[in-house]
C-alpha cells in the first residue's frame, strides 16, 4: 500500500491538482519534527503528507480502523499507510489520548502533523492556537515547522462531499526550536507563548488574518 501511495497516487495528485510547494527542504529530514499547520479544508490532510519531503503522521478516528470485511480492512491499510494514527475521540479523555499519540511518534524520531486551532476555519480567518502543540514541543524537544495551505477551501469547501480540481498551495517556514524553554513545559504562560509564536509564524506564511480567539463553529455559538 505504500508503495502504491508513493509511486501511483502521489504523483496523480501532482498531475491533477499541480500543488505549488514552497520550502519542502526546510523539513529537517530526520528526528522528531511538528508540522503545524492552518486548517482550511478536510483534504489538507491529505495533502500535507503527499508533498512533504517524509513521512507525516496525523490523527485519525480510531474507527476508521475497524471496518470489517474487504472494504473496512482496505480503508485501515489506506489509513495506515498515509500515517494516520487511530485514536479514540468519542471520551473525556480523547485531548490527552491525541497528546500521547503524538508523543509516541515524535519521540520515536518521526514526523506528526497538527492544526494548533483545532477546527476547520469556517471564515478563512487564522483563529487562536491550543496549546497541546506547544506541549508537545516542549516534552519531546521536537522542531515545529509551520505550514500554512492555500486554496484547499476551494478544492473541498465546507459541506461538498467530493473535491474539486482547484490550485494548491502548501508553503513550510523555518522551523522553530524551544530549548529555552527546556523543563518549562508544565507552565501555562511558557505553553501559550510558545504556541503563539507558532501561530505568528503560521499567519506570516499564510497571509491570514489572524484573531486571537478560539475559532467556534455555528452549531457551538447557539449552544
Amino acid at each position: 500500500m505504500q508503495l502504491f501511495i508513493r509511486f501511483v497516487l502521489a504523483p496523480l495528485v501532482r498531475l491533477v491538482w499541480r500543488p505549488r510547494v514552497r520550502g519542502a527542504d526546510l523539513v529537517p529530514p530526520t528526528g522528531p519534527v511538528i508540522l503545524a499547520a492552518n486548517h482550511r479544508a478536510a483534504v489538507d490532510t491529505a495533502f500535507i503528507p503527499l508533498v512533504t519531503p517524509r513521512p507525516v503522521a496525523f490523527l485519525g478516528k480510531a474507527e476508521y480502523f475497524t471496518g470489517r470485511g474487504p472494504k473496512g480492512r482496505l480503508v485501515a491499510a489506506f489509513l495506515r499507510a498515509l500515517g494516520y494514527v487511530p485514536v479514540d475521540r468519542g471520551n473525556v479523555k480523547a485531548g490527552l489520548a491525541a497528546l500521547d499519540a503524538g508523543r509516541t511518534v515524535l519521540r520515536a524520531g518521526g514526523a506528526f502533523g497538527i492544526y494548533p486551532e483545532g477546527t476547520r476555519s469556517l471564515d478563512g480567518r487564522l483563529h487562536r492556537g491550543h496549546t497541546g502543540v506547544a506541549s508537545l514541543a516542549l516534552s519531546t524537544g521536537a522542531i515545529v515547522v509551520p505550514v500554512a495551505l492555500l486554496g484547499t477551501d476551494q478544492v473541498q469547501p465546507v459541506g461538498r462531499r467530493f473535491p474539486r480540481v482547484r490550485r494548491v498551495e502548501v508553503r513550510f517556514g523555518r522551523p522553530l526550536e524551544f530549548s529555552r524553554y527546556e523543563g518549562l513545559e508544565g507552565a501555562p504562560a511558557i505553553r501559550r507563548a510558545v504556541t503563539d509564536e507558532i501561530m505568528s509564524a503560521i499567519a506570516d506564511l499564510s497571509g491570514q488574518v489572524y484573531v486571537d480567539s478560539y475559532h467556534r463553529r455555528p452549531d457551538q455559538i447557539a449552544a
